[in-house]
């Protein structure tokens, strides 16, 4: 007893302090419960009312991964973004200095054309279809931006949801885990991430069966068009074709009354040299 007493005052040596950041701090933030079956309902208030958009943009590509070590960027393009439900998209990416086309692409459905008038290439196919160009950018898709820039609610009648809570020191976030009835076993399509400190959508992630990533989305400057929300910073990455796609919204018309099925039909111009894609 008398050796304890003597080694207690020297306790403190064996103590350190260290500040800790309390979870998802935010100074003067205060964070925001919510159920799986509201933020379902914050999905379905954004997307139900969205029948068409209008968008100017910017695009900033950049093709390679971190994982090979090497990334490289392209001049930022301009361009226009149509879109009409349930599935109708067009793409159409401007020369900044000269303001022709760079590429034109359209998807509806299960299928795409994109047409490239530096090559004179008209390309058509399925949007399952792999890629097939040594040029990452040859193998950008319609299909690919429809999955971004549209966060759409889970089917209640293909897919079960699930409710993460995900805060630490560095953020605080809500993830709804979408998982696909399968046929053989249930696989988690997408995730959509929720900022508790204004339930914004920050991110969302799809998945193949293989629980690969597919796309991997992120998104800022959320602003209001009409009563909709929309962000007006969207970071597309898609690890398996090796590009990102930064898109930078400078416009924004929502449910525009000129946005009409004629827009998403885009033609093989004559002369032009066809390639045909399809599913493996």
């Amino acid at each position: 007893m008398l050796v304890c007493f003597c080694i207690l005052p020297l306790s403190s040596c064996f103590v350190r302090k260290r500040v800790v950041i309390p979870p998802g701090y935010r100074s003067s933030a205060i964070l925001i419960s919510a159920t799986k079956d509201e933020l379902i309902e914050r999905l379905h208030s954004m997307a139900d009312p969205l029948q068409s958009f209008s968008m100017r943009m910017e695009m900033s590509p950049s093709v390679g991964s971190l994982y090979v070590g090497e990334v490289k960027d392209y001049a930022t393009l301009g361009g226009y973004v149509l879109f009409k439900k349930p599935d109708d998209i067009r793409i159409l990416g401007l020369d900044p200095v000269l303001g022709s086309t760079v590429f034109d692409m359209v998807s509806s459905a299960e299928t795409f054309r994109i047409y490239i008038p530096s090559k004179n290439r008209f390309i058509e196919g399925r949007n399952d279809a792999p890629p097939t160009s040594k040029k990452q950018l040859e193998n950008l898709r319609p299909a690919a931006f429809l999955t971004s820039l549209m966060i759409q609610p889970p089917d209640t009648k293909t897919d079960i949801t699930l409710l993460e809570e995900d805060t630490n020191e560095r953020e605080a976030i809500y993830i709804l885990l979408i998982v696909r009835r399968g046929a053989d076993e249930p696989w988690l399509v997408r995730t959509v991430h929720f900022d508790r400190h204004n339930l914004e959508i920050t991110r969302q992630k799809t998945f193949d069966p293989l629980g690969s990533v597919l796309s991997d989305t992120r998104y800022s400057g959320w602003k209001d068009y009409g009563g909709i929300s929309f962000p007006s910073e969207i970071d597309v990455k898609r690890p398996q074709d090796h590009y990102e796609v930064m898109l930078h919204v400078l416009t924004m018309k929502i449910n525009a009354a000129d946005v009409t099925p004629d827009k998403f039909i885009l033609n093989q111009p004559p002369g032009s040299e066809l390639q045909q894609l399809s599913k493996q």
